[in-house]
């Protein structure tokens, strides 16, 4: 599972495919902390791994919004 958010795949989704995947393993997330706090959660790891893998998927938001308007500002001057 841990495949499926490296950076450079994450780099060839587009930011619709990107916000997507973002809130969906925010959703997630938030099902694994109520188990967790219910006491029905088995694998602690998930949460580790859900919590990197939003961190990326933001990184990786960012520098796309921060090259795209680096390059819009380069093409004006």
């Amino acid at each position: 599972m841990a495949d499926a958010y490296k950076v450079a795949d994450l780099r060839a989704k587009s930011g619709d495919e990107l916000q997507t995947l973002l809130h969906d393993l925010k959703r997630e997330q938030l099902n694994l902390r109520f188990q967790a706090a219910t006491g029905q959660l088995e694998g602690q790891g998930r949460i580790r791994v859900l919590r990197r893998a939003i961190a990326r998927i933001k990184t990786v938001a960012h520098q796309s919004k921060t090259s795209a308007g680096a390059k819009t500002s380069a093409a004006k001057s």
